[in-house]
Order: C-alpha cells, then sequence, then structure tokens
C-alpha cells in the first residue's frame, strides 16, 4: 500500500471531515509541518515562561505576609493564592478545549498529532499548586516548537523545563560532593537521570547499567529551577570532576559546567539506540502495535543519518509501504473525541461554563480511561490496543458519542453523509445500512462514532 489522501488524515492526522483541504501526496503532507503554525495563534495556549510569573506572584503573596506577620495579612495572601489558583484552573479549562479545538478545526492534523506524542514522550505531572495547571504551557514551550526540528533541541529544551525538573524531583538534587551536599542542602536524586536514559533517549535495551544512571545524575545535578527566574543552573549543586555516560566522559577537575551538561545531551540525541528506540515508539503510535520490522529499520536509519533530524524520520515512515497496511491503531480517547468533533465540524465549546464543559468532556474522558493531563507515571499514556478497549471504556465512548453531539451541535448532520464525510473511503458496507437505517440523527452519529471503523486511525 501506499499513500492515499484520506488515509493519511485518518491515520497520521486528526481525522476527516467535510470539504477539508486533503494533501495529494505525502510530500505535501510532511510540508505542513514547516509552514506558519496558525492554529496556534487562533486557540492560544500561554507559554510556560509566562505561566511562571504567576508561580512568582503567589510566592510573592506568601512571603509579604510572612515578612509582615499578621493575622491579617495571612488572610491577605491565603485569598490571593486561591484567586491566583482559582484564575489558573480556569485557564487550564480553557487550554483543554483550545487543545481540542485546534485537533477539530487544523488544517495540519499530523502536527497536532506529533505534539501530542512528543508531550507523551516527556511526559510532566504537575505536582500541586499553581503546577498542577502547568503541563499545557510546559507543552506548548519546550515541545510544540520542536516537532519539526532536531530531536537533540527538543532533548535541550525539555531537560532545562521547570515542569520536568520539578516532576522528577531533579530541582533538589546535588552531586554528593558538591558544596551543596556538604552544606547539608540535599543529596543527588537519579529519577531525571534514570527516565532520560530508559524513556528519553536510548531506551532499556542500549546496555547501561545503574553506574551510567549515577554518573548522568551527577552531571544533571546543576539542573535546578527559581521561582523567580524559571530554569537556572547551580554550580554549588555540580558534582566536581568529569563523568562517564555510555563510554563518553565529561567534565574535567573543579564543578560542573552547564555546557558538559549539553554536550551529553547531544550525545544521547544522535546515539544510535535512541534511534532505534524513537522509530520503533513512533511506528507503534502511528501504525499498530506490532510495526513491521523494515518500517522500523528505515525511520531508524533515517534518524542516523539526520543526525536526529525529525522531519527525516517522519518523511522515511510516510515513504515507507508497512505505514499504511494493516487496521491501525484504536485511537485514544482524546484522539476519539478530537477526530469526533472534526468529523462534526465542531468549531466552538462552552469554554465559559465549567461545569458544561466538566460534563461534555473532562468527564467523559476520564470515563474513557484518559483523564486530561494526568497519566499515572513518567511512560506516559499506554499504546497498546488491549488498554483502551475495555468494556467499561468501550461504554464510556458510546454513551459520549450518543449524548454530547446534539448538546455541542444545534442541529446533527445527516448520518448518512456523516458517514462518508468521517470514513471515505471503503465505509463497511454494514455500517452503511446502519446509518441509512437510524430512527433519529442522534443515533445514527451514535452508531458511526462508536463503530469498529471509526473508532480506529
Amino acid at each position: 500500500m501506499s499513500y492515499t489522501s484520506e488515509r493519511a488524515e485518518i491515520r497520521f492526522g486528526c481525522g476527516l471531515m467535510s470539504k477539508q483541504s486533503l494533501a495529494p501526496d505525502a510530500g505535501a503532507f510532511l510540508g505542513r509541518l514547516t509552514s506558519a503554525d496558525t492554529v496556534a495563534a487562533r486557540y492560544p495556549i500561554e507559554r510556560f515562561d509566562v505561566f511562571q510569573t504567576r508561580i512568582a506572584q503567589e510566592r510573592q503573596s506568601t512571603r509579604m505576609a510572612r515578612d509582615m506577620g499578621s493575622e491579617r495579612a495571612s488572610k491577605a495572601a491565603a485569598r490571593a493564592r486561591r484567586d491566583l489558583r482559582k484564575e489558573a484552573q480556569t485557564d487550564a479549562m480553557r487550554w483543554m478545549g483550545h487543545t481540542l479545538l485546534r485537533r477539530a478545526t487544523t488544517a495540519d492534523g499530523f502536527r497536532e498529532r506529533l505534539v501530542a506524542f512528543w508531550a507523551d514522550h516527556f511526559t510532566v505531572v504537575g505536582k500541586g499548586g499553581l503546577l498542577r495547571y502547568g503541563a499545557m504551557p510546559y507543552v506548548e514551550q519546550a515541545i510544540r516548537p520542536h516537532v519539526a526540528g532536531y530531536f537533540g533541541d527538543m532533548l535541550r529544551a525539555v531537560a532545562s523545563a521547570p515542569m520536568m525538573l520539578i516532576y522528577l524531583d531533579q530541582d533538589r538534587s546535588a552531586g554528593p560532593n558538591s558544596a551543596r551536599a556538604r552544606s547539608g542542602r540535599g543529596g543527588v536524586n537519579e529519577n531525571l537521570a534514570r527516565e532520560m536514559l530508559e524513556l528519553h533517549t536510548v531506551g532499556l535495551g542500549a546496555g547501561y547499567d545503574q553506574n551510567d544512571v549515577i554518573e548522568l545524575a551527577h552531571l544533571l545535578a546543576g539542573l535546578s529551577v527559581s521561582v523567580e527566574e524559571g530554569f537556572v543552573f547551580r554550580r554549588n549543586a555540580t558534582e566536581p570532576g568529569a563523568e562517564t555516560v555510555l563510554g563518553v566522559s565529561y567534565g574535567a577537575d573543579g564543578p560542573g559546567r552547564l555546557e558538559d551538561v549539553m554536550a551529553a545531551l547531544d550525545d544521547l540525541a544522535r546515539h544510535p539506540a535512541t534511534a532505534e528506540h524513537l522509530a520503533r515508539k513512533l511506528a507503534v503510535h502511528f501504525v499498530g502495535d506490532n510495526p513491521a520490522p523494515g518500517l522500523v529499520a528505515a525511520m531508524a536509519s533515517a534518524y542516523r543519518d539526520g543526525q536526529g533530524d525529525l522531519m527525516a524520520v517522519y518523511a522515511a515512515m510516510l515513504d515507507h509501504p508497512a505505514a499504511w497496511e494493516g487496521p491501525g491503531n484504536v485511537k485514544r480517547p482524546v484522539d476519539f473525541v478530537g477526530s469526533a468533533l472534526r468529523a462534526l465540524r465542531v468549531d466552538r465549546l462552552p469554554l465559559r461554563q465549567s461545569a458544561k464543559f466538566d460534563m461534555l468532556l473532562h468527564q467523559p474522558l476520564m470515563l474513557m480511561g484518559q483523564l486530561w493531563d494526568r497519566p499515572e507515571g513518567p511512560d506516559g499514556w499506554p499504546e497498546a490496543d488491549d488498554d483502551w478497549i475495555t468494556p467499561q471504556r468501550l461504554a464510556g465512548r458510546l454513551q459520549w458519542a450518543l449524548n454530547v453531539p446534539p448538546v455541542l451541535l444545534a442541529r446533527l448532520p445527516d448520518p448518512r453523509e456523516f458517514v462518508r464525510d468521517a470514513l471515505a473511503p471503503g465505509v463497511p458496507e454494514e455500517l452503511l445500512f446502519a446509518a441509512h437505517a437510524a430512527e433519529t440523527r442522534a443515533e445514527g452519529i451514535a452508531v458511526i462514532l462508536s463503530s469498529p471503523a471509526f473508532q480506529r486511525m
């Protein structure tokens, strides 16, 4: 099999909708990634460097109350913190809506899918306070600008992202022989080093050992966070001397340097094992749980030849016949809802009605198994189809398909037309019959959206 425009939008994009502009070939489909990111401008999400000012304001109000020492000041500070968190919660709901509207209206569905893939690859979860709402700003700053660039640039951005450093407790790390540790302010934390090797770069099969994890943790020890500044590099927390990771030595006598950390990140990004790890992970995500070895090999080769050029990897994937074969993956809940909104041509959501938004989108996604921005661990959401097609989770999809579209749209499309707009080409005959036989438009739309044909990429 080879490229077809409708198949590309379903498998690699956000799904089909009527009257959309289709890319005539794989080159045009891929080329959209280098054009202006117009949908992000239309539905903006705050960058983390802006979000950081909210955290600084919260800390400042707490500090002022402590310095003044009065009960009145303490109450005022508590009110200020509540107001800041309520505002952030409201904005986070709007950002969730904007994320879904990007999927529903974009002319470049591949970009939205890639942003979601890399955000999951570099998973973070806000640990409390205002950080509870910082994941989307993190993605907007550290992930989205780099999806069509070099993996090494994205890795550098993630390694200096406050959300990642706080999520993996890196902000409290200090080399065992550092000035910071000698003064009694913490010790080394291995979380970031371990996840960087196991999940983010070379993967478990690369042959690294615990000593590599320890040495990398020592090298990364200076990466930290300041409430006022965001990312900072604390030399007093670095481990003196050189560190050896996967056979390469970084640094020399004296405290560590940020340039040594970045050199190690660049080497990890260019490592052959990283090419294999990322190629397979991309193939699993876009093609199927067991991608053809030849497809993975072609993508890994493109990665190595391009020194981590992600566009070359995507091109190798789209050009390989195996990328177009098989039934495709079961859509994750967010993919399902996003593609349904797109097929229905929904271009507005109740963003100013928090209770309604929660009922129509946030809670249903949780029932389908994907609570927004809250994956269970740093390995992100599962990829295997079996994790998403349990009876309870499928029931959640059916309930959403039956109950939500009539609320979002004043008039539902005719199921007899909608089935072809959402699934063309190759609509199964039994689904065509069901669309024509439905007693109401709501029932017909629900049958189509909950069908196996729509549930797969």
